[in-house]
């Protein structure tokens, strides 16, 4: 079994700041109707971001691998949730646009469905809702 980590750190206010494996800083933050500064991203948005980077990530691969040429890939996404807390996300819809030379409709297609049926981890999660396990630990 594979697995990764990811750590973020209390910065005031409602701020979160983290680190990616690969260096780069992420800050998180709420609304200014919540108390927060908008000084980051919406926790929400990210898992938006994180869907669209996986399965843009899989959906150039797979293409490039049926040798179509992709100019851009412009992927676009709304989440509905419920109004009542904790306001659960119930369906995320996503659209892609690509441009390119003589994109083949089919294949185009079978890479989405490749990327969020098989590729796609995060995609995976959220469609089979993962488990999450929850500890703390207070430190003196």
């Amino acid at each position: 079994m594979g697995s990764f980590d990811a750590k973020m750190k209390w910065a005031g206010g409602l701020k979160f700041e983290g680190v990616s494996a690969f260096g780069h800083k992420i800050v998180t933050d709420g609304g200014k109707k919540v108390g927060g500064e908008e000084a980051g991203y919406k926790p929400t948005e990210l898992l938006l971001f994180s869907i669209a980077g996986c399965t843009g990530i899989d959906i150039v691969r797979v293409l490039e691998k049926m040798r179509q040429k992709v100019d851009s890939i412009d992927i676009e996404m709304t989440a509905h949730h419920a109004d009542d807390y904790p306001k659960p996300i119930h369906t995320i819809e996503i659209r892609y646009v690509l441009k390119g030379d003589n994109l083949d409709a089919a294949k185009v297609e079978q890479a989405i469905k490749l990327s969020e049926e098989k590729y796609c981890m995060v995609s995976q999660t959220v469609e089979h809702q993962g488990t999450v396990k929850t500890s703390f630990e207070i430190m003196e």
